[in-house]
């Protein structure tokens, strides 16, 4: 079987030489067996997507959070089932029954950000302020633990944990602990007028009138959801790293991968995809849409990368799956 042609075939709606294109990697026992790229990074200047370029990870930068909690848990920082008051004492009541693991596994219960936020916002949200507007609610929208709902609100306040039990600030920390001791030289948690991203892709929004510039939103600045730009080359060190027993304990690491409501460990999602075991995540934003899939009895994973709002790149990710797992 050709690859190439195939993978090209699936991804031929982004090759072209004024669209916002994406990136396809793949990578057997530890190994880039496949490197597709496509259309532009920056359209305005016409700069192709490389496997250097640097995306917005959206939410695939949860299992860069989870990871950071779960260093800070193994160093006897912090358990699993401390609360967000033992960590925050001036944190609401409601607090005292949200635990890491609730918050890891999106089942704290904490009232979504983004409708306290106005679409039409020019000043960008932070997590801090995240973590300031939690503060200012009575109540978790249910009981902890006792149902999984998707919640960027529990990440960011990961991220505020991280920074306070730590004392660095989140960017910091994941580059001292995670991104400089992984050779990963151009990940970044990007802070605007603080950090720059590199070969930086920016996001865009196709329509039937043509391409239009859509790389921020009120919530950009939020990193512990969604704010760490990286490229295929950088995650491949990070894809390496989980299957060495370096970062995190064997336990931790075990339980990370450990489904939970929803089939949602730490930071991952884990399910069965044709019979064989997979941990993935996607990854949405304003000008950016992504998906990477690992499927550890298979020694194969498979990440796509994109700078455009639509379509969804998880159905593109399987179709390429297909190929690899016949």
């Amino acid at each position: 079987m050709n690859y190439e042609q195939e993978v090209d075939r699936i991804f031929a709606d982004y090759d072209g030489e004024q669209t916002p294109g994406a990136v396809v990697h793949v990578i057997r026992d530890g190994q880039p067996v496949l490197t597709r790229t496509y259309g532009l990074a920056n359209i305005e200047e016409r700069i192709p997507v490389t496997a250097e370029t640097n995306f917005r990870l959206a939410s695939l930068s949860k299992q860069f959070t989870a990871m950071s909690i779960l260093m800070l848990v193994d160093r006897g920082e912090l358990s699993l089932e401390t609360t967000l008051t033992d960590v925050f004492p001036d944190f609401p009541e409601y607090g005292g029954r949200i635990t890491i693991t609730n918050l890891l596994q999106h089942t704290s219960g904490l009232a979504d950000y983004e409708p306290f936020v106005p679409e039409d916002s020019v000043v960008q949200v932070t997590d801090a302020g995240v973590l300031d507007l939690m503060r200012q609610q009575d109540r978790t929208d249910f009981e902890p633990g006792s149902e999984h709902r998707y919640s960027n609100s529990g990440y960011a306040v990961l991220a505020m944990i991280v920074e306070h039990l730590s004392g660095q600030t989140y960017p910091e920390f994941l580059m001292q602990n995670i991104f400089e001791p992984l050779g990963m030289q151009n990940t970044v948690a990007h802070q605007d007028g603080i950090s720059t991203v590199t070969n930086r892709a920016f996001g865009y929004h196709v329509t039937d009138d043509g391409v239009e510039f859509s790389d921020q939103s009120p919530w950009s600045a939020v990193l512990g959801d969604g704010g760490i730009y990286t490229s295929v080359v950088d995650l491949s060190l990070w894809d390496a790293a989980l299957y060495a027993d370096d970062l995190i304990s064997v336990d931790l690491k075990r339980q990370a991968f450990t489904p939970f409501l929803e089939d949602y460990g730490f930071g991952w999602r884990i399910d069965e995809y044709r019979g064989r075991l997979r941990m993935h995540h996607s990854g949405s934003t304003v000008g950016f849409r992504n998906f990477i899939q690992r499927f550890p009895d298979d020694r194969l994973t498979i990440i796509v990368l994109s700078n455009r709002r639509h379509p969804e790149v998880d159905p593109l990710a399987e179709k390429v799956a297909d190929l690899f797992l016949r």
